[in-house]
């Protein structure tokens, strides 16, 4: 008889425990939702973290890595799901973890996360950070594959936001391409400063305003005019 009331009392107390674990998910999932509706993204973060202590699901961390990703933490959000390639990640934990290795100045590795999400879904956007990454690391002619792709892929109204100036703007993603060739034209032969000057002037063709590419002709023309190596 003993044993038996210990046994009531134990699934009694597991019980009790699996209830107040439930009400607990519920809880958190309205709180997620509320403030979701709020726009509170530390909410959400809080809310978030607490349903996978909770009720862990890879789902969840991949989003919560997302909301931390967004929110320019990125070191969070890869201590959240970690910077390993997995064949089995979704698109979205991909996604955060190439976004973030970037962000955080890692090229190499963020190059091998954009790599996957390429071969899932080939587009010009990705074809630009790809290429972008490849010059990072010295892989000139990898970048020029994937510059090629994005010139013949890229849609009028397709746009790329820049940041070196104190106010962020956006140009058209084939200007952005044809600015990345002239780069990489001259980090092949350094000799070759007209014709990379001569991408940079598709790019400016196509907005005068594109800041950036200024700056690199403007670079160019000042080595064309005083060769490297000379005082």
């Amino acid at each position: 008889m003993k044993k038996i009331t210990l046994l009531l009392v134990a699934f009694v107390s597991l019980n009790a425990a699996s209830q107040s674990t439930n009400e607990l998910v519920d809880h958190y999932r309205e709180f997620y939702k509320e403030m979701r509706l709020q726009g509170d993204v530390s909410g959400v973060i809080n809310a978030l973290t607490h349903l996978n202590v909770l009720s862990p699901s890879q789902q969840r961390k991949d989003t919560l890595a997302f909301v931390y990703m967004n929110n320019n933490q990125h070191l969070q959000a890869l201590n959240t799901i970690g910077i390993e390639k997995n064949e089995a990640d979704s698109d979205l934990a991909v996604q955060v973890k190439a976004v973030s290795l970037k962000a955080l100045s890692q090229p190499k590795r963020a190059l091998e996360h954009f790599e996957v999400l390429f071969s899932r879904k080939p587009s010009a956007y990705l074809a630009y950070e790809l290429a972008d990454l490849k010059i990072q690391v010295g892989d000139n002619e990898g970048a020029s594959v994937h510059i090629d792709y994005g010139i013949a892929n890229s849609q009028d109204d397709m746009k790329y936001a820049f940041y070196e100036r104190q106010q962020p703007y956006q140009v058209p993603l084939k200007a952005a391409f044809y600015h990345l060739e002239g780069l990489v034209a001259y980090n092949i032969d350094k000799k070759n400063i007209d014709g990379a000057i001569a991408s940079i002037d598709e790019a400016l063709k196509i907005d005068p305003n594109f800041n950036l590419a200024s700056l690199s002709k403007q670079a160019l023309q000042s080595r064309k005019e005083k060769p490297e190596g000379q005082d």
